[in-house]
């Protein structure tokens, strides 16, 4: 039985070469197919392992980035609304300051002439 060898379809990758420099596209009289096919798979599964774990690592450091950006924001956040509750407290008693000066006007001035008009209007 014979094997030959034709030019594979378009859609075929090659495998890669062995780390001994030797081109997998080329026969040997000792080179047996499933080894060659097992170590290209191989160096294939080496690459993209190279590659997810560079692609963990960029994920990570941006989570990382990210988790303190997050954080500062929230620090923020708190800050902001403590300080809003801070002049919500200012602004509730100088509203009641200006009820209290108000009512005082009020009773002051105004509940001192409508005696007197009260008055002037009988005469």
């Amino acid at each position: 039985m014979s094997i030959q060898r034709q030019e594979p379809p378009d859609g075929v990758v090659k495998f890669a070469p062995k780390r001994g420099g030797r081109d997998n596209s080329v026969p040997t009289s000792n080179s047996i197919p499933a080894d060659d096919a097992g170590n290209g798979i191989l160096a294939l599964l080496h690459k993209a392992a190279e590659g997810a774990n560079e692609d963990c690592a960029r994920a990570m450091d941006l989570a990382r980035k990210l988790s303190v950006q997050l954080r500062d924001a929230e620090q923020r956040a708190q800050k902001l609304e403590a300080e809003a509750n801070h002049f919500r407290e200012r602004a509730a008693t100088a509203e009641n300051w200006l009820m209290r000066i108000h009512s005082e006007v009020e009773q002051t001035f105004f509940q001192r002439e409508r005696p007197e008009r009260a008055r002037q209007g009988r005469e």
